[in-house]
């Protein structure tokens, strides 16, 4: 997978994205003719984070590392006068690889070479890490708490669109089993799955049947998963549903507002409101009973990792869980400091270099 368009590596090379004061001690440093030797050490805190980013950060080391010359028209906006001289073949890296579980304060990734090739980067590389840690970790904890049920990313509608393709990428290494958008499919390897969306159901005057029987229409070979929801009304509607397509209904979406309780629950009580166990069980006997043991339960709507465990505890009949926000909300900052100049310990105090036998020697 490629991460970085031409117009997005001139940006990343004249330092767009940086923060100011490494555009600034790079100058200096090219102005000083200081081409010392250093290593960068990268880390972050919590346990047990599953490492993510790591390609994407060797490929900004690859297009990211080195200078224009003359050094001051970086900020000419000219590019064409500017010639761009590469140094990424001057760096060396060692680090861990996506997908690996982290200890706390553990090294995860050492770079050397001459610092003022890469100074301007410290921002971006930190920030790639830092968000597509968080997207592993966070699939992560939702996959172990589903227990082999398969979790959908739906992320989509809860972040800015420009995060999509790495956080698919993020997502698979976390365990996910599908995305929602060809953006995130183009990092996740597969492509995107969904359901009927409420806007269409609303359009054919509020009838699930009818946008069922549309969206198979149009697509006969995507899978046909019905959002029974709209009259809240989930129990009805997927019967209606699976009376009218039968064995071309492949599952049902249960998404229940968390305000609302579901018209097809009896006993109205304040924590039946949202998708339920009690509302999963009484949809998937109500199926079972009239033969259409077939079609599949997906759950969405407010599931995270607690709300998972319960009902994985609980044994409810949940085919896939769709998962948005759980997702990407959080944080799981890292962080770099120089800790050794041309081979000398150099390091502020805390911050002193550590070995980590489980670095691997990449290749830019």
């Amino acid at each position: 997978m490629r991460y970085f368009d031409k117009a997005t590596i001139e940006r990343v090379r004249r330092g767009y994205y940086s923060a100011v004061y490494f555009n600034r001690a790079k100058e200096i440093l090219l102005k000083e003719k200081n081409l010392k030797e250093a290593t960068m050490q990268i880390f972050q805190k919590k346990e047990g984070s599953i490492l993510c980013g790591v390609m994407e950060v060797m490929e900004l080391l690859k297009v990211g590392t080195g200078y224009f010359d003359p050094p001051s028209s970086r900020l000419n906006r000219d590019y064409g006068e500017a010639r761009w001289i590469d140094k990424s073949g001057e760096l060396e890296v060692r680090s861990l690889v996506d997908g690996d579980r982290l200890n706390s304060w553990e090294t995860v990734m050492h770079i050397s070479g001459p610092y003022a090739y890469f100074a301007h980067l410290e921002s971006l590389y930190l920030g790639i890490l830092a968000r597509r840690t968080m997207v592993a970790t966070n699939t992560k904890k939702c996959v172990e708490a589903a227990d082999g049920v398969p979790v959908i990313f739906f992320g989509d509608r809860f972040d800015y669109f420009l995060n999509q393709e790495g956080d698919g990428y993020a997502a698979k290494i976390g365990g996910a089993q599908a995305v929602c958008t060809e953006a995130m499919s183009k990092g996740f390897g597969e492509v995107p799955v969904g359901t009927i969306p409420h806007s269409l159901i609303a359009l054919t005057g509020g009838d699930t049947v009818k946008a069922a029987d549309l969206f198979h229409k149009y697509y006969p070979n995507v899978n046909l998963i019905a959002l029974v929801d709209f009259e809240n009304d989930s129990l009805k509607t997927s019967l209606e549903v699976a009376r009218k397509m039968g064995k071309k209904l492949w599952g049902v979406r249960l998404d229940t507002a968390g305000e609302v309780t579901d018209k097809s629950i009896k006993y109205k009580k304040e924590d039946l409101n949202g998708v339920n166990p009690y509302l999963v069980r009484a949809v998937r006997e109500a199926l079972d009973k009239e033969g259409f043991s077939h079609v599949k339960i997906v759950v969405s709507g407010g599931f995270y990792t607690e709300k998972i465990k319960k009902f994985t505890k609980e044994k409810v009949p949940v085919d896939a869980y769709g998962v948005g926000s759980a997702i990407i909300v959080g944080e799981n900052d890292f962080t770099a400091d120089i800790v050794d100049v041309e081979g000398k310990s150099m390091a502020k105090v805390g911050r002193n270099y550590k070995a980590n036998s489980r670095l691997q020697r990449r290749s830019l």
